[in-house]
């Protein structure tokens, strides 16, 4: 199994940056693919980006060029840096990991951009 525990969230203005944090109960090494999904108020959950064992990452379009995710594996965390925040980013962001064929999840951290 996989605890992730979230943290980092808060409410920023439009414009701003915040990182959040992701920390795993076990290497990540051993987990095949850690991400960050969100899901805005009334909407479905989607992928933000996400980063494999080997250091490949993907990002969804419309957070292309203003996050970045990146790893501590010392520390076996995984990082979201939200760059030039806009308000259409608010939502409660999950962490996940995909470890020997099932998915988990974070507890969810709530990010709210203000215009």
């Amino acid at each position: 199994q996989v605890q992730l525990v979230e943290s980092g969230g808060g409410l920023v203005q439009a414009g701003g940056s915040l990182r959040l944090s992701c920390a795993a109960s076990r290497s990540i090494f051993s987990i095949n693919a850690m991400g960050w999904y969100r899901q805005p108020p009334g909407k479905q959950r989607e992928l933000v980006a996400s980063i494999t064992s080997g250091g490949s990452t993907n990002y969804a379009d419309s957070v292309k060029g203003r996050f970045t995710i990146s790893r501590a594996n010392v520390r076996n965390t995984v990082y979201l840096q939200m760059n030039s925040l806009k308000p259409e980013d608010t939502a409660v962001y999950y962490c996940n990991a995909l470890y020997r064929g099932l998915t988990y999840w974070g507890q969810g951290t709530q990010v709210t951009v203000s215009s």
